[in-house]
Formats: structure tokens, C-alpha cells, sequence
């Protein structure tokens, strides 16, 4: 993985480059489009299914919250060999006494490709290497079983489960990810 500056309608940004992917800052831009992606001309490199609701609610928050398009915000995955965009993982920055989260999610039409595996490790390595960040954190439904996968193959460590609450009925498993899970 190595990061390099790249172009960015609102700020400068720094992008993350894996294998097989690229994770870039969404612009300010592109998160309006993902709002109204029904109503307006989608981008031509836009999977079909991008965006995902998940990516929606995304997109509300970084209208919401500007100051999320920064370096450790969120990023869009994009396939490096086609360039299209294919998902969306992010930090909920700033971090909490050196501890941040991380959550991420791809279209349905890319999954099972190992593309949020890859892009789990390179921003869970990216974010210890921040001042003061010394563990990443996710959550996950363990009603999502790739989900958990997902997790375990990029080296996070269960920590925590949850039991079901009366609201939503899910039960929630807590991972951890640490400069020391870096080496393994």
C-alpha cells in the first residue's frame, strides 16, 4: 500500500492504493449524486448497484458533516483495473482516547472478491499510523456472516458480543485491530 496526494474538488486528500484497489476521499460532489443518484445522470464509473443504501446514508452524513472528507474520513473503493467504484469504507474520525471506528461496505454485483478484506487491512494500517490512534474498531451483525469474515481475514480480533436488544433483535460482535495486529 503506499498513499500519494490526489485530486479532490473540496480539499486535498490522500489516497490509499492496495493490489487491486483504490481508495479515494469522496468530493463533496459525489456524495450530493449519491443522494439524488435515482434522479440525476449516475457517473459512468459507478458499478450499477453503487450506491447501496449504506453508501446513502454515507452520503447524508458527509453532506451533514464536511469536515468527514478529510484524509481519515471516508473513502470510496474503487477497482484499480476498471476504476469503478464498487463500495465505500470509512473512519469516524476523530478518534476517542486513540481508539477509532471503521465501517465498510460493497455492492452486491463485487462481493465476495476479497475487495473489503483489502480495503479493511489498508485503512485499519492507514489509521494506526495516525498521531494518537492506537486500535481501529468494528461492529458487525453476526446475522452478516461475511461480514464477520471480513473481519477475521484482515486481522481484526473479536473482543466482544453483544446480546440481541428488544429494538432490533441483532446481536452485535465488537472487533479490535492494533499496531500489534499490524505484523501478523
Amino acid at each position: 500500500m503506499h498513499s500519494s496526494p490526489s485530486k479532490n474538488l473540496t480539499k486535498p486528500t490522500t489516497e490509499l492504493t492496495t493490489e487491486r484497489l483504490v481508495l479515494r476521499t469522496w468530493t463533496t460532489a459525489e456524495a450530493i449524486t449519491a443522494l439524488d443518484s435515482e434522479g440525476s445522470a449516475r457517473p459512468a464509473d459507478w458499478a450499477a448497484d453503487f450506491p447501496s443504501e449504506g453508501d446513502r446514508v454515507i452520503a447524508s452524513l458527509l453532506r451533514d458533516n464536511p469536515d468527514w472528507l478529510g484524509a481519515y474520513g471516508h473513502r470510496l473503493i474503487i477497482e484499480r483495473d476498471s476504476g469503478v467504484v464498487v463500495g465505500s469504507i470509512g473512519l469516524f474520525w476523530p478518534p476517542a482516547e486513540g481508539v477509532l471506528e471503521l465501517g465498510y461496505g460493497v455492492v452486491a454485483s463485487r462481493r465476495g472478491r476479497g475487495y473489503a478484506t483489502e480495503a479493511t487491512r489498508a485503512l485499519a494500517a492507514f489509521a494506526l499510523a495516525a498521531p494518537g490512534v492506537h486500535t481501529v474498531t468494528a461492529g458487525v451483525e453476526l446475522s452478516n456472516p461475511a461480514s464477520v469474515r471480513v473481519l477475521e481475514k484482515a486481522g481484526f480480533q473479536r473482543y466482544d458480543t453483544t446480546p440481541a436488544d428488544a429494538e432490533t433483535a441483532a446481536r452485535v460482535a465488537r472487533f479490535g485491530f492494533t499496531r500489534h495486529d499490524l505484523g501478523k
